[in-house]
């Protein structure tokens, strides 16, 4: 039962350094969450194969905003030896515009996580994002 709960708190601190990650432009630590042939699939946002195409995406998309903040709760993570699928909610307020806070864009929805355990820790190796509402305001590009 120990190592299921570390299993889950390695799962759930990739989860936090995700979040971290964008919000604090920390391009480096966002990558430590990922596997390096990931497949992302962001809905109407796009599909992104391998860690370098999702890196490129979210430093095009978020690095000219204002802040960002990216939180996500209700993990539920289902380890099976060295692999873990891992459902969790995701609210993101983004800041559109930097210095304008009435351009904004407000995402709720959930992630869906294949995980799997590497030499360097859990990483995340398919993500599946399904948003129920995006809403936004101002001059949101």
């Amino acid at each position: 039962m120990d190592d299921f709960r570390e299993d889950q708190a390695q799962v759930s601190d990739v989860l936090i350094r995700y979040a971290t990650g964008i919000d604090q432009r920390d391009w480096s630590l966002f990558r430590t969450c990922w596997t390096s042939d990931v497949e992302a699939d962001y809905g109407q946002i796009g599909t992104f194969s391998g860690i370098d195409a999702l890196t490129d995406f979210m430093v095009a998309s978020h690095d000219p905003m204002g802040p960002t903040h990216h939180r996500l709760s209700n993990f539920v993570i289902d380890v099976d030896g060295d692999r873990a699928n891992v459902r969790s909610y995701v609210h993101a307020v983004l800041i559109a515009t930097p210095g304008d806070p009435s351009s904004w864009i407000d995402a709720v929805g959930n992630y869906e996580d294949v995980f799997v355990r590497t030499a360097d820790g859990w990483r995340i190796r398919k993500r599946v994002a399904r948003m129920a509402r995006v809403m936004t305001k101002g001059s949101v590009s």
